[in-house]
């Protein structure tokens, strides 16, 4: 009988961890390196060095991610630091924002400095050559879905100024 109760605890576990009921997934963040490995490949691709994470930066992302989680809303913080937000109606992850944020560069005309065809202003952040300085936070929405946000210190799009 003993085996009995912990073959069906471990049952309820398994199915609360398999229902997000045992977690917290709303403050769920991927590692700092999985939001800098593809900012920096990024930035590599066009000869512009790489990025190193920053705790106060990602405290602000992470204070604001919070905020968003109650409705998901594709808004920007307006603070001190660049920013690209993401939204998906999944569980996304560091790799699925970034890979979105990058393939802008489609958009992105370097010689006339602007965007044809498209938006292209989360990849020229991710690329702007001044930036030092990465924070990252992954929330999931009330509602479901996933909202990621990433900052930048100092930021980029100056208008006017080529980002590499």
């Amino acid at each position: 009988m003993k085996c009995l109760s912990c073959f069906l605890l471990l049952a309820l576990v398994d199915l609360a961890l398999l229902l997000g009921l045992a977690t917290n997934p709303s403050h769920a963040q991927n590692s700092p390196q999985d939001f800098l490995d593809p900012h920096n490949a990024a930035r590599a691709a066009v000869g512009v060095g790489p990025l190193a994470w920053d705790d106060t930066v990602a405290s602000y992302a992470q204070a604001y991610a919070d905020q968003r989680a109650a409705d998901c809303a594709l808004m920007h913080s307006g603070g001190q630091y660049g920013e690209n937000i993401y939204w998906n109606s999944g569980d996304a992850d560091a790799a699925d924002a970034v890979s979105y944020w990058v393939s802008e560069e489609a958009y992105y005309d370097y010689n006339s400095n602007s965007c044809i065809g498209g938006e292209c202003l989360h990849y020229t952040q991710v690329v702007w050559r001044d930036t030092m300085y990465l924070g990252c936070a992954k929330v999931t929405c009330d509602s479901g879905g996933t909202f990621i946000t990433c900052n930048y210190d100092p930021p980029g799009n100056i208008i006017g100024e080529r980002p590499y």
